[in-house]
Formats: structure tokens, sequence, C-alpha cells
């Protein structure tokens, strides 16, 4: 009698602990956390090589014994080839460029003859300063300029040569897909004076606008 008694004690318990166990609310499972992506800034670091096209305007002034003055315009196009490094934000970078020039002005000059001044070629040198808000990046820029100074007057003769002077400006360039980026840039540039005629030289100076368009290695 006394072990059926503990016997049904038992199952009564068991009964009254598997109800309550089911009264308890399962455990809901916790939502998936949406996968966080991140974007990896771009890096200007690399070598790269492009091509641009512009164009300048200055002034130039000859010397006695046909001395005059004159305003320079016209076009130029050529090839680029670069390396930068990125620490950080700042970028520092090495540019050379080299191209056909057209920037050519006229005016009449001593004696009532006609004179011109022109530059045939040009390329420059330079060292490039720029700071990267991720895929933009202003610069200013400066180093050695290249050209050549060819004078000419009417009735007389012409002569060119090779100058080396300096050059100073600034620009931004973006990337715009791929490997490719885009830029505009501003330059001043100083050839000196040369192509003289009877010790009669020109000096020439310009202010250069052109665009470019480079691919990054």
């Amino acid at each position: 009698m006394k072990k059926l008694l503990l016997a049904s004690v038992g199952l009564l318990a068991l009964g009254v602990a598997s109800a309550t166990a089911a009264d308890i609310p399962r455990r809901e499972a916790m939502p998936a956390k949406a996968p966080v992506y991140v974007t990896q800034a771009y890096n200007w670091t690399g070598p790269y090589v492009g091509l641009y096209g512009g164009g300048g305007w200055g002034h130039s002034d000859t010397s006695a014994p046909f001395a005059g003055s004159s305003n320079l315009s016209g076009g130029l196009f050529g090839g680029t080839l670069g390396y930068n490094y990125q620490v950080g934000q700042a970028v520092f970078g090495l540019e050379g460029d080299i191209g056909w020039s057209n920037i050519r002005g006229n005016a009449g000059c001593g004696g009532g003859f006609s004179c011109e001044t022109r530059n045939d070629w040009l390329g420059t040198a330079r060292g490039r300063l720029g700071y990267a808000f991720d895929r933009v990046m202003p610069y200013v820029t400066g180093g050695a300029a290249f050209g050549n100074i060819k004078t000419s007057v009417a009735g007389v003769g012409d002569t060119s040569s090779t100058k080396a002077g300096w050059t100073v400006g600034g620009g931004v360039e973006a990337a715009i897909a791929g490997p490719w980026t885009a830029k505009v840039e501003y330059l001043y540039v100083d050839l000196g004076r040369g192509g003289s005629i009877i010790g009669s030289d020109a000096n020439f100076h310009t202010n250069i606008v052109r665009a470019g368009l480079n691919y990054r290695f």
C-alpha cells in the first residue's frame, strides 16, 4: 500500500512538471543582422599614362632692333606619364608631359616690320601634391618647362631655339570608371627669351588651361 501511494505521488508530480514546462513560452530566435558592407577608399598609388588637350594665351615682347609686343594664343595637345604615391589622404606625385603646341602671335615691330613669336612644342616635368577626398583629388603642381621659341621677322628671316623655363599651377582629378581618371588643370609657363634675329629676341610666357584623361596601372 505504501509503495502504491509513493508511485501515485511520483506520477502526479511528473504530470505537474510536464504541464508547467508546456506553459513556459518558447524563446524566439533572434532576427538575423543585415550584412555590413565596408566600401574601400580609392587609392591613388601607382603609375599612369594619359592624353591631354587645351589652349593657351599670353604675351610676348620682342627686343630692339625689331622692338614690339604681341598677344599669344593657340591650342595644344600631347601625352602624359606619371606616378602617384598616397600616404593617408596626401598624394605625392611626379608627372611629365610633352606635346604639339600652336601658341603664337604677331604684330608690328620696329622699322615697320611684322614680327611673330611662336611655340611649336612644349613639355613639363613637375611634382604634384594632392589631397584625396576618396575619388576626387585637388592638387598643386610645379617644376620645369621646356619648349622652343620661334621668332620671325617678315622679309628678314626666322630662327628657333630650345629653352628651359619653369611652370606652376593646379587642378583637380577624379576617378571616373575602373582605372580611368579625368582632370582639368591650369599652368603658367615661362620659357624666358630666345629666337634671336640680328640681336633681336623674344620672350614667351603663357597661361594654359587643359583637360586630360589618364589610365592607371
